[in-house]
């Protein structure tokens, strides 16, 4: 529905459309008579400035009403003209007050929004000794000021949609024209133009629809916090997805080895990042199959043991009352218990609680006989490991249930084949036509070396093959 030129009347109808008590309209007059009325969100519309560029420059207006006259007084340098009710009822929404004056088929728009934003600091989830440390906020134009201000060409486009039918949140694409392949930009834009949900509070809410397989465990989208690291990758050929209220970023396509790789990595001698990746990969494949492959030897294959770590184990384990899976299972349940307790809870009644659980309550579980030394040991190892690649820690914790699981059910063999089901699975996997488990599967020997070998940066003079990038190359020397 079109504005009529009637003041009144067009006043009244957004008035309808907007019928919160929190919406406000304002009337004045310039001091030749000319009327005006201003509708805006109260909450989220500064008023100040609201006065300064619209309200005082209009006092003086004697002119004949028309859009472009009267857009040229105002001093806000954010000014558009809209028609159609409904859109000028989303701006309204939006924190951008509306002008209406009589005669006129057309409003204007005015830019003066209130922001609220939280300063730029240095994300709690990936922390760096070397390197940026900026991070995003919940701000959409700041956060897209950080990417512009790392990447001033004119190659990068930034496109915004609108998802969510009551939120309307702004959802900003980016990526670099000739690099990017376009088909991936287009068959994003797709997939994003198709949610239809009410609300999208956090960027997570547009993972499930960005994904081939909404419900694999497999992470299909890329997540940072880090506009450096959201600018390498954009660099690469990906695109990027900045939404309005989310400081986490998201990127695709997506590969697993990116999860290996640190930002860091790229500030630190080249054997040092190779070292760092390796230990990761250790680490995770150290948490994931330690447990399992404990109990299946308990189980199984005692002679797994050394002799003399097979004495000190079975003079742990004789009078405890549970079985070997069972008294795993336990120690892991409550490792997760307090894990969520602490994060939950308030941080210094967090810390207290931390302590506690892992001195207090480990040392007399294993006094009063509930559970073994080596069990505490081995889950608290095998926690601590996960954390190495904080990225995948909702994955490689369902994973190493999975494999305590199978371990205590059929032993060393079902470790083997559960871990052939998961590879099988990762070498299927592909998002936006890209392999998951790429440059490994295909193996794509250019890409290794920046993989978990991290060469030098003189030796990566092209960008990653894999993501079939239309401009290749990236450093000439």
């Amino acid at each position: 529905m079109k504005i009529s030129g009637s003041l009144k009347k067009d006043a009244a109808a957004l008035k309808k459309l907007l019928p919160a008590e929190d919406i406000l309209s304002f009337d004045f007059s310039s001091r030749k008579g000319l009327p005006f009325t201003l509708l805006f969100a109260d909450p989220i519309t500064d008023k100040e400035l609201l006065g300064e560029q619209v309200v005082r420059p209009l006092l003086d207006y004697d002119g004949a009403p028309t859009a472009t006259s009267v857009s040229e007084r105002l001093t806000s340098p954010e000014v558009r003209t809209q028609s159609d009710l409904a859109k000028l009822s989303q701006e309204v929404l939006a924190g951008n007050p509306v002008l209406l004056f009589e005669g006129m088929d057309e409003a204007l728009v005015v830019g003066t929004k209130k922001v609220f934003v939280r300063a730029i600091a240095e994300p709690s989830t990936d922390v760096a000794l070397k390197g940026p440390r900026e991070g995003f906020i919940e701000d959409i134009k700041i956060n897209t000021s950080l990417v512009r201000r790392r990447l001033k060409t004119p190659e990068l486009r930034i496109e915004f949609l609108n998802v969510g039918r009551r939120s309307d949140t702004f959802v900003a694409l980016c990526y670099l024209k000739g690099t990017t392949p376009q088909r991936t930009v287009d068959d994003i834009k797709r997939r994003l133009e198709a949610i239809d949900i009410d609300i999208v509070p956090d960027s997570s809410y547009l993972t499930r629809f960005l994904s081939s397989r909404p419900y694999s465990l497999l992470k299909q989208v890329g997540t940072t916090e880090k506009p450096d690291i959201f600018c390498a990758k954009i660099a690469e050929g990906r695109v990027g997805i900045l939404v309005d209220g989310s400081p986490i970023a998201l990127t695709a396509p997506y590969l697993l080895i990116e999860d290996f790789q640190s930002s860091e990595d790229y500030f630190v001698p080249s054997y040092r990042a190779t070292f760092t990746r390796l230990l990761r990969l250790l680490a995770l494949l150290v948490a994931v199959y330690l447990p399992a492959f404990y109990i299946a030897a308990q189980l199984f294959k005692l002679q797994l043991f050394p002799i003399k770590l097979l004495m000190t184990i079975s003079g742990s384990i004789r009078d405890i009352p549970f079985s070997p899976s069972l008294e795993m299972l336990l120690v892991l349940f409550v490792l997760e218990v307090l894990n969520e307790a602490s994060i939950r809870m308030p941080k210094y009644v967090g810390m207290a609680l931390s302590v506690v659980g892992a001195l207090v309550l480990g040392e007399t579980a294993v006094s009063a006989g509930f559970v073994s030394t080596p069990a505490i040991i081995i889950i608290a190892f095998s926690g601590i490991g996960l954390y190495a690649v904080p990225n995948l820690i909702e994955q490689t914790s369902v994973l190493r249930l999975v494999m305590l699981l199978v371990a205590g059910s059929v032993g060393t063999y079902g470790i083997i084949l559960a871990t052939a089901f998961v590879l099988f699975y990762l070498v299927t996997a592909e998002n936006f036509g890209v392999p998951v488990l790429a440059p490994f599967s295909p193996l794509v020997g250019r890409d290794l070396r920046d993989s978990i070998v991290k060469y030098d940066l003189g030796s990566l003079e092209t960008r990653p093959r894999t993501l079939k990038s239309k401009n290749k190359r990236r450093l000439r020397t």
